[in-house]
């Protein structure tokens, strides 16, 4: 099943969700790599500004491809205990693993110009990824700006399995999901061009949403 050409009509489909929550100059805020473009579409849409908030994912002992949880450059994390258990991540690996991935989450922020983030106090912020599997870095996410002191956090995601949906509904304030699929295997399927986002072009898309230029 193919949804969207680009992660750029995908956040044309994805403002045209949001937009009946008449949001007023929202924050909206990608998760790198690819969200952040999707939420740059969000945001000029919307008339929003735009950030970026890195969120890592903690790996299993011996499984690094398989996520256990997340946590952001701030350190606020989630944990998924049930399966961090199953695994054998004791309380030990995971604070190892946390400091490890918050470092990086910190690195890979500046290197994105994360500093000059607007602030999150008091704003209804909204989080944008280009699509949701586990939902680990979203949550750790949507923490962190809740955290931050969000008036409210909305996820918004252009599609995503009704599993990982429900957990999301338990931590953001409201969930905006356009495209809600049973059959869902990974976010690439649903794309046309699902072309691996680099850092190189995430900093372009931040610069061009700075300058008031549109992409291509």
């Amino acid at each position: 099943m193919t949804l969207f050409r680009n992660r750029d009509d995908a956040g044309r489909q994805l403002a045209r969700a949001l937009r009946p929550l008449l949001l007023e100059h929202p924050l909206v805020l990608g998760i790198p790599r690819g969200g952040v473009i999707v939420a740059a579409t969000v945001a000029r849409e919307l008339g929003g500004d735009l950030g970026v908030v890195v969120a890592r994912k903690l790996r299993a002992p011996h499984q690094p491809e398989l996520a256990i949880g997340a946590i952001t450059a701030d350190g606020t994390a989630w944990v998924n205990e049930e399966l961090a258990r199953a695994v054998g991540a004791d309380a030990g690996y995971l604070e190892q693993e946390m400091q490890v991935q918050a470092a990086e989450a910190r690195h890979r922020e500046e290197a994105f110009d994360g500093h000059r983030r607007p602030s999150a106090s008091g704003r209804t912020v909204v989080v944008v990824d280009d699509g949701l599997a586990t939902g680990a870095t979203a949550l750790a996410a949507i923490r962190a700006m809740k955290a931050a002191g969000a008036r409210r956090v909305i996820l918004a995601v252009p599609v995503a399995p009704p599993e990982s949906l429900d957990r999301m509904t338990r931590e953001a304030d409201q969930v905006i999901c356009p495209n809600i699929v049973e059959d869902f295997y990974a976010i690439g399927q649903f794309y046309v061009d699902f072309h691996p986002a680099g850092d190189a072009e995430v900093r372009r898309c931040l610069e061009e949403f700075e300058k008031g230029t549109v992409p291509g």
